[in-house]
């Protein structure tokens, strides 16, 4: 499936009931991606991390970091903005909460953008309301 027909099938705020299988359709292409940069869909794994970003649950967080890093495409198609779909401050605090190497490396890089600038006027309606203009 690709990305026209994925959106078409759940768009951009899939139901409830649904994130499981994009989850599933996340991991698989992820798992794909890290085998061989270019075997996994990148645009279809940004796509994937939106409808993620908008669903906003924070088990989410490290799956969409690990599709960010999946491949040196993958992290440049995955907006780090993606990792906080409750928010910088909810996504900082459930990654410092989380022991992991994955978090750790996560929350380093989050930090790191943040003291770039890259958050600055980040909000989640904002961000969502440019992904919702993007795939229109």
């Amino acid at each position: 499936m690709d990305e026209d027909e994925w959106l078409q099938r759940y768009g951009l705020h899939p139901d409830t009931g649904q994130l499981d299988e994009v989850r599933r359709l996340l991991r698989e292409q992820t798992d794909a991606e890290r085998r061989a940069q270019g075997r996994g869909d990148t645009a279809l794994m940004k796509l994937c991390c939106v409808q993620l970003f908008t669903a906003a649950a924070p088990d989410d967080i490290l799956l969409i970091w690990q599709a960010k890093t999946a491949s040196m495409d993958a992290d440049a198609s995955i907006e780090i903005h993606l990792l906080c779909g409750g928010g910088l401050t909810a996504t900082k605090d459930h990654l410092a909460a989380d022991r992991s190497a994955p978090a750790r490396a996560a929350l380093r890089r989050l930090l790191a953008c943040e003291e770039a600038g890259d958050f600055e006027d980040f909000s989640v309606a904002r961000q969502t309301a440019a992904y919702s203009s993007y795939y229109a």
